[in-house]
């Protein structure tokens, strides 16, 4: 199977919030594609009424929105797109999701993770941490911009870089032109709430290094 293409505009800085409503204020930036990430924060109907919300502001923005995690409510829900890691994707319905017509990203942290991910034919793969992640621990050995470059050689879809990636060092991420993707969880928002200049700067700083 091969799951859908995320079209060939340039994934862009791809923000990764914790709640739907902060989603409206990234879009209103200008960014095109973004995740909501809740882990253990909600259940029940309260899930799911994040979920309906995040789908519904996506929608009106036409934004790419990937929901982590959550496959079943995302193929329910009809959300754009799916993102699952190494352990999520062995038990998730992979095929459900594929046959809703859903986007699919994968995380990855290794060549051998890169090489399961990719027997999934995704519409994305992440791969990190490139830099120390600042907002979980450091389970994976950092990947660096050298290795981010040498291992998408052998990547024939979008890449996401993600993991420690801030304003400090995103140029050097981007001037890879490795990733079409640079995820941000901690850079995007300031006291907990979306930062719109913090933002702004760093879509600036992808545009200028990436296009190139």
């Amino acid at each position: 199977m091969k799951f859908p293409k995320c079209d060939d505009t340039p994934l862009g800085i791809y923000p990764i919030v914790d709640r739907a409503y902060k989603l409206r204020e990234l879009y209103e930036c200008g960014i095109t594609t973004a995740q909501l990430r809740t882990k253990d924060k909600f259940s029940g109907q309260t899930l799911e009424d994040e979920v309906i919300e995040a789908i519904e502001i996506s929608k009106e923005f036409n934004a790419r929105f990937f929901l982590n995690d959550f496959w079943e409510l995302g193929i329910k829900y009809k959300a754009y797109g799916i993102h699952l890691g190494q352990e999520d994707i062995q038990k998730a319905d992979v095929k459900a999701i594929f046959d809703a017509g859903i986007h699919l990203g994968i995380s990855s942290h290794t060549p051998k993770e890169i090489e399961i991910a990719l027997e999934f034919e995704p519409s994305y793969l992440a791969i990190g941490p490139i830099y120390e992640p600042i907002s979980k621990e450091l389970v994976y050995d950092t990947v660096g911009v050298d290795r981010l470059k040498e291992w998408s050689k052998y990547v024939d879809y979008p890449i996401v870089a993600i993991g420690g990636i801030t304003i400090d060092n995103i140029a050097d991420v981007a001037k890879t032109k490795s990733a079409s993707g640079i995820a941000m969880i901690s850079d995007v928002l300031e006291d907990g709430e979306v930062s719109k200049s913090r933002t702004e700067a760093l879509m600036k700083v992808y545009r200028e290094h990436y296009a190139k």
